[in-house]
């Protein structure tokens, strides 16, 4: 009898369902994505602020409408002025390949914020169509048939 050869995907076998529900959890605890994001935005009460951890030249190039501009450098400084404490903090900063947002959310953190890290960032934003501010106002591009449905108002996860 021979041994199956495992693909590359398996080799390393998957968790238990416990260790996944575990894991996956707690990822659902310290992250949102964009959809959810804007979706929430739309509410009377969102129930969270977003803040953009970039610099001040990434925030005149294009933000999230309602966000805070808050650069991760300042948020020890500048945070309990700006943000209330009772509301979740949700940061973002420009896209997966940026560690931005997870500076902001630890800094926010270590002050003693409840704090989710927007998965995607300003890039997923712009790659959805969602709406876009600057110094000239607001703005939609199109949607990324490669990240999201065409046509539709976010990705429906």
């Amino acid at each position: 009898m021979t041994t199956p050869t495992l693909g590359p995907a398996v080799r390393v076998p998957a968790p238990s369902p416990a260790e996944a529900v575990a894991h996956f959890a707690a990822r659902l605890s310290l992250y949102t994505d964009v959809s959810d994001v804007h979706a929430s935005m739309a509410l009377d009460e969102p129930g969270f602020v977003l803040v953009d951890t970039r610099d001040a030249r990434a925030w005149e190039q294009g933000r999230v409408p309602g966000a805070v501009h808050l650069p991760h450098a300042r948020i020890a400084e500048e945070a309990p002025g700006l943000v209330d404490p009772a509301l979740t903090v949700v940061t973002y900063c420009w896209g997966p390949g940026c560690d931005g947002a997870a500076r902001g959310a630890l800094a926010f953190a270590r002050l003693g914020y409840r704090v989710k890290e927007m998965v995607g960032g300003m890039e997923y934003w712009v790659r959805e169509g969602l709406a876009v501010e600057t110094g000239t106002g607001v703005a939609r591009g199109p949607v990324d048939p490669l990240i999201g449905p065409v046509g539709a108002p976010g990705c429906a996860c």
